[in-house]
């Protein structure tokens, strides 16, 4: 499936750019506005890449600190380090299972969607920080002969942006 986003400055723009691809005859029911008093974000599916992060961050945190605490505690007896005199020989694997769970739970931030986080990244967010500064996407999905004529239709409207989009085969 293509997708083709065009970012339109006001209201009147994005319902003329919509009136022009009904007339122009395409289904409706792939074209969607987004934009105060249309459809939101969420409501359309464009995801949220700080949520993803998180999501994904925590996923990685499920695996990596319980195997981060049996790596350090595994290091710890295969070495027989005696880093921690006070605490003892379990003491000190104890604390060698802490400091690899602690490794696992770096891991899951660094690896797992933190930089993301931190970083941003992908097309979700400009277009989200679009429409909250008031501006129109129109967003059009089809074959790419859809998008390609929808195209030619909305460059007419002149968009501040007007990106395409193919979604990956999952």
């Amino acid at each position: 499936m293509n997708y083709l986003v065009a970012v339109l400055s006001d209201r009147i723009q994005a319902e003329a750019a919509y009136s022009a691809l009904e007339k122009e005859g395409f289904a409706m029911d792939k074209v969607t506005i987004l934009g105060r008093g249309y459809k939101s974000a969420d409501e359309f599916g464009l995801i949220d890449p700080n949520e993803q992060a998180i999501k994904q961050a925590k996923f990685m945190a499920f695996w990596l600190i319980p195997f981060g605490f049996v790596a350090g505690t595994t290091f710890s007896v295969i070495t027989g380090l005696n880093t921690f005199a006070w605490a003892g020989e379990i003491g000190n694997h104890l604390i060698g299972g802490v400091l690899g769970a602690i490794s696992g739970a770096m891991g899951s931030i660094f690896a797992g969607g933190g930089t993301g986080l931190i970083f941003g990244g992908g097309d979700a967010l400009p277009y989200r920080n679009r429409l909250n500064a008031g501006k129109y996407l129109i967003v059009v999905k089809g074959s790419e002969t859809v998008t390609r004529r929808a195209t030619n239709i909305l460059r007419q409207f002149e968009p501040e942006n007007i990106q395409g989009y193919v979604e990956p085969n999952v």
